[in-house]
């Protein structure tokens, strides 16, 4: 297995990836954030390759001194083989090398299955459940009943 900066030419591959691990509208989030982290630092998206495949990925971003990770996917055929903690080992390496001291995952229900991995290599549940509101929306569904 080989790790290596994300390229262009693997912007397919790794779309494949993700819409065989999660379900369509956290695959569009995922594209959203590689764009934008490919214009801020491609050193933070790794691929990991076998035999000249790409077969994994993972989304780093860095926000000061804290540091989030994204999109962690293991195509189906090559996961349980440690291409997922290597994936996320090399990115913790990366993100310690550019002063990051705390690391941060957002779990959502696309992705809770992996919890237990996560807590395996440490991580620890800092939360139970997480909120939001799309006050845009709210803004419409407001004005169509004035």
């Amino acid at each position: 297995m080989r790790l290596r900066s994300f390229q262009l030419s693997d912007a397919h591959d790794v779309s494949e990836i993700w819409k065989l691990n999660t379900s369509a509208e956290p695959e569009a989030e995922t594209l959203q954030v590689l764009a934008q982290q490919l214009a801020r630092d491609r050193d933070l998206v790794l691929v990991a390759e076998v035999d000249n495949r790409v077969v994994g990925a993972i989304v780093g971003v860095q926000d000061g001194t804290s540091g989030f990770f994204y999109c962690l996917a293991v195509h189906p055929s090559y996961q349980r083989r440690g291409i997922g903690r290597s994936l996320i080992r090399a990115l913790e390496e990366r993100l310690r090398k550019k002063g990051v001291k705390r690391l941060w995952i957002t779990v959502d229900p696309g992705t809770e299955k992996l919890l237990p991995f996560y807590q395996h290599l440490g991580y620890k549940n800092t939360c139970s459940s997480m909120m939001e509101k799309d006050l845009f929306e709210e803004r419409i569904e407001w004005r169509k009943q004035a």
